[in-house]
């Protein structure tokens, strides 16, 4: 017989160890740290203790997870009562700036080709970004590279931004244009990151902007 024979028969047969109780008693095995010999049922309840540890471990991420989206929450919450309060182009561009470096500690560019107007958001961009922002259906995260709006943020004077989060603005089925968030840490936006609320964020802005353009 081999192990699986031994497995296999232990499993269809659970009053094994019924009939044979004194046997659980008298086996031993191996300590995994220690390497003695104990009883089977104190390596079961070493089992059953790092299982629990797990777990814990395991409530302990989702309690931290679960109060950082608090936290993420109640700032959206505030750019939201922001861009309601914000009446024209200028004050929601104002409320949007405030709104990312006080509470979420990113420098901020915009762009729009929709409308015409005067500032740095109405500069023209090219025609591939246009069309890369049509495409987009979820922010774009990762590390600052050589794509154009990483120049919007050396036009603004920050410092040097080692990761962005690129947002395409919305109205309906009109791109607006796009918003570019940027982090001087190079780990900030990543790839492979969760992009509900940054999705958020442009829907909530999108709206505003389709309002005062």
């Amino acid at each position: 017989m081999n192990d699986d024979d031994i497995t296999q028969y232990l499993q269809d047969h659970p009053e094994f160890f019924e009939r044979n109780a004194e046997l659980l008693a008298s086996i031993t095995v191996m300590h995994p740290i220690t390497g003695r010999a104990i009883p089977l049922v104190e390596r079961q309840v070493l089992t059953l203790r790092d299982k629990h540890r797990a777990i814990e471990s395991k409530l302990g991420e989702l309690i931290q997870f679960g109060e950082e989206n608090d936290r993420i929450g109640e700032r959206v919450h505030r750019l939201a009562l922001a861009l309601a309060r914000a009446t024209t182009r200028a004050a929601v561009f104002n409320a949007i700036r405030a709104s990312m470096q006080a509470d979420f500690s990113l420098q901020v560019a915009i762009r729009l080709w929709s409308h015409s107007g005067e500032g740095v958001e109405f500069a023209a961009v090219t025609e591939d970004l246009h069309t890369y922002a049509a495409a987009l259906t979820r922010a774009y995260c990762g590390p600052n590279g050589q794509s154009e709006p990483a120049g919007w943020f050396i036009a603004t004077g920050s410092e040097p931004i080692g990761s962005v989060a690129l947002i395409a603005l919305r109205d309906g089925g009109l791109t607006l244009g796009m918003m570019a968030l940027g982090s001087v840490d190079e780990t900030h936006f990543y790839s492979d990151m969760g992009t509900l609320y940054l999705d958020r964020i442009g829907e909530l802005i999108s709206a505003t902007l389709a309002r005062v353009l």
